[in-house]
């Protein structure tokens, strides 16, 4: 068996993985915008209400929000992202169904970027110019949104609930409009780092990560918890798939342990490259790149070998949304039953599930931001601080923070499923904050699915 997989992987170097990380990247369209099918604008999700509805602002009308994003449809950060924005229009659509948000329905309208940021720049351009969307909501990745949050900012449209932990997202002096929502990569860094620490002492670990933001704040997170000096590092730049070079110098750097910051196929090919390596580490691996199903598919596609797809098991990673394996929670329920309703082609994966989570929270921010919002009114609902939902931890969100959750739990993946290790942590982006147990029990989903204002 071990020489067979050797053997497939061959593949995984020069110009055939290109082609293999294109084919896994499917042929989605261009982007989507759904209403989906709702009541009339006097009934809503929160209750009925006798105002009257008005254009209150660019995206907005007696019946409808229009709100927009860049999304990775295609590219090398397709594979598993693509399905975020779906996913986030299943739910929407269920709002729709059940009332809308005080009668409107939400009308989500994204666009294909491949990950690549002047295609970022063109697309936002589009849908804030041309489009006049009410906000942009969830746009996806670090360099791709780091070419828009200036533009985003200068036109005073609110950017909410980037797709991506960097810690740039929080700069309320100089980006008020941007938000950030899953766990900052600092944060993640330090509970990752924490769990090494502590699990694998005496063990010389290694980094790998995505040299940009991404990887640079994790690393940094990282640092905070295990000595600089003591790390063996490499990167990588995601328009190069030949990672054979930096996977080779943690191999000779000696790493038993390698912590990583990737995206899926990156995560997916560091594990082929060591095995045609034969280097074996531990891999600890952050939520990015850690979802069972994506990467499990990718390390079939690309090992041209199903087997290989057992590779997951055994990866160290962390999460901040509830484990796809509890089948006792509220929220898993929730979800599991609008992905049926709306988009049962999807997969249930920790993308779709994301995709849920982060268009919950917006619902949440659209109803307390009023019935008839300015622009304005949305980044005032969010900082006025937003109710747990989906996720494990608290937002820290406030005037002064725009940073989304605050902590996660640390798993490891058996059989396609994150299995819970320990309690959910909490901590902050200093290099000196602790790393507590968060002991609160998490909010049940309402019965309704829907939030309260």
């Amino acid at each position: 068996m071990r020489k067979s997989r050797r053997a497939n992987l061959a593949f995984v170097a020069g110009s055939a993985v290109v082609a293999m990380v294109i084919a896994a990247c499917g042929s989605s369209s261009g982007g989507g915008s759904t209403s989906g099918s709702g009541s009339s604008p006097s009934a809503s999700a929160s209750g009925s209400s006798s105002a009257a509805l008005t254009a209150s602002a660019p995206g907005i009308t007696p019946t409808s929000i229009l709100i927009g994003s860049h999304q990775p449809l295609t590219g090398v950060a397709a594979p598993g992202y693509s399905e975020i924005a779906p996913a986030s229009n299943a739910y929407f659509q269920y709002v729709n169904a059940n009332g809308g948000i005080f009668g409107r329905k939400i009308q989500y309208k994204y666009l294909n970027d491949q990950y690549n940021p002047t295609d970022t720049s063109t697309v936002v351009h589009q849908l804030v110019l041309q489009d006049s969307v009410y906000a942009i909501f969830d746009g996806l990745g670090t360099p791709t949104h780091l070419a828009v949050t200036q533009f985003l900012n200068s036109q005073k449209v609110p950017d909410v609930f980037v797709a991506s932990g960097c810690n740039c997202w929080n700069n309320v002096s100089q980006l008020p409009e941007t938000t950030g929502w899953q766990l900052n990569y600092i944060r993640e860094g330090k509970i990752l780092g924490n769990y090494v620490k502590a699990h694998f002492k005496g063990k010389k670990v290694g980094v790998f990560y995505q040299d940009d933001e991404f990887g640079q704040d994790g690393l940094k997170g990282l640092e905070y918890e295990i000595p600089k000096g003591s790390l063996v590092t490499a990167n990588y730049n995601p328009a190069n798939t030949n990672i054979g070079a930096q996977v080779a110098a943690l191999k000779a750097g000696g790493a038993q342990v390698v912590v990583s910051f990737t995206v899926p196929a990156f995560t997916a090919l560091l594990q082929l490259t060591a095995l045609k390596l034969q280097f074996k580490p531990q891999l600890v691996v952050s939520d990015v790149g850690s979802d069972p199903t994506t990467l499990g598919g990718l390390l079939a596609t690309f090992g041209k070998n199903k087997k290989l797809s057992a590779l997951t098991n055994g990866i160290i990673t962390d999460g901040y949304l509830p484990s796809l394996g509890d089948a006792s929670n509220t929220w898993i329920a929730l979800y599991k039953k609008v992905m049926s309703q709306y988009a049962p082609k999807l997969p249930i994966d920790g993308n779709t599930e994301y995709g849920f989570g982060v268009a919950y929270t917006f619902v949440q921010a659209m109803l307390k931001a009023g019935q008839n919002p300015t622009r304005a009114d949305l980044l005032t609902a969010i900082q006025g601080g937003l109710p747990q939902g989906p996720a494990v931890a608290p937002y820290a969100f406030s005037a002064t923070d725009h940073d989304g959750v605050t902590g996660a739990y640390m798993a490891i993946i058996k059989n396609g499923a994150l299995v819970q290790k320990g309690p959910v942590l909490v901590t902050d982006t200093s290099p000196t904050g602790g790393i507590t147990p968060y002991t609160t029990a998490q909010p049940p989903a309402p019965a309704s699915g829907i939030p309260s204002p």
